[in-house]
């Protein structure tokens, strides 16, 4: 049985994505923040938690990081502060953890023999899509503080590998939905607020575009990675290459509950003009034809299966989010 770091693991995908480990019949480590209840987030209700070790700490802090590589075979990093809006007030803390926090993880794994780590990006690193669909080729634009930290975490991946031919890959996820997606992200606001019966949809910039991977189809795509002997040191795209604007996803949330609500546009929700990311489409081809991988998960299925979750979960989901 092989040991399996996943640090960020009780977050939205971390917590997915731990679980799946646990099903694949790894001995599974969840290293997650420091809190004096010991909080265990998306992962308090898992069936599987008798099967999970946790570790609490700071991804910011090299000790502790340390402590938790030790004895592991792999590492899937996923520990980020993540949220765009917050980026904006607080860039520092964002190299801190995003950066920082990154060169910790592949340092201590490097120095501890971890076998491979997969460092986990985010498709924000390309800004507005200049070229549709994007390709890993595509420019890198740090359009947020938050896109930038990323930036910068992953070219300290890619060193690593050129550096010190350490075995570090790059996943890099469009945009990912799923039951646990904090009420920030945009389907878990459309849905939240569809359920609690508003008059009015409350949201930010409309005309944006996003390419979505249910997160099942996403933690699928970290074991094709694992296995895959030829993509160190390089980021690979993972996404469905199916475009939807919000209006899309609006339309989609409206035939499953039977209800039609209008659209408020506020300000408050909205990104500064220039580091709106206006389109994001994925081309994945680079990892399908490496390792046959391709989302199973169609967009309504996922969709109808978030709204479900968020049914069985209200009313703790379910407020509506304000900035």
């Amino acid at each position: 049985m092989k040991n399996i770091l996943v640090t960020g693991g009780t977050g939205f995908i971390g917590s997915h994505l731990v679980e799946m480990c646990v099903k694949k019949n790894f001995k599974v480590t969840c290293f997650d923040r420091y809190n004096p209840n010991y909080n265990l987030n998306n992962l308090e209700n898992s069936k599987y938690l008798k099967k999970i070790n946790f570790i609490f700490g700071d991804v910011r802090d090299y000790d502790s990081v340390s402590k938790a590589v030790k004895g592991q075979d792999y590492v899937f990093h996923l520990a980020a502060l993540g949220g765009i809006p917050y980026s904006y007030t607080s860039p520092l803390a964002y190299i801190k953890t995003n950066v920082e926090g990154t060169y910790n993880v592949l340092q201590a794994s490097k120095l501890n023999l971890v076998k491979q780590v997969i460092v986990t990006s985010t498709s924000e690193v390309y800004g507005s899509a200049q070229t549709i669909p994007i390709d890993e080729s595509h420019p890198l634009v740090g359009q947020s503080p938050y896109a930038a930290s990323k930036i910068a975490a992953d070219q300290l991946a890619i060193s690593y590998w050129k550096s010190f031919g350490y075995k570090v890959k790059i996943i890099r996820p469009f945009n990912v939905y799923g039951p646990r997606q904090s009420l920030r992200a945009i389907i878990p606001t459309i849905i939240s607020q569809f359920l609690n019966n508003q008059k009015k949809i409350k949201l930010g910039n409309i005309y944006t575009s996003r390419d979505f991977t249910y997160v099942d189809d996403l933690c699928s795509a970290y074991f094709h990675l694992l296995k895959e002997k030829k993509i160190f040191g390089q980021p690979v795209n993972i996404g469905t290459s199916l475009e939807y604007k919000i209006k899309d996803v609006l339309n989609v949330v409206k035939d499953l509950t039977r209800k039609n609500l209008k659209i408020s546009s506020e300000n408050l929700r909205k990104r500064p003009i220039n580091s709106e990311v206006n389109r994001l489409v994925c081309d994945f081809s680079k990892f399908r034809n490496l390792t046959n991988w391709s989302p199973k998960i169609s967009f309504k299925s996922g969709v109808a299966r978030t709204l479900k979750w968020f049914k069985d979960n209200r009313p703790k989901h379910t407020k509506d989010y304000h900035i």
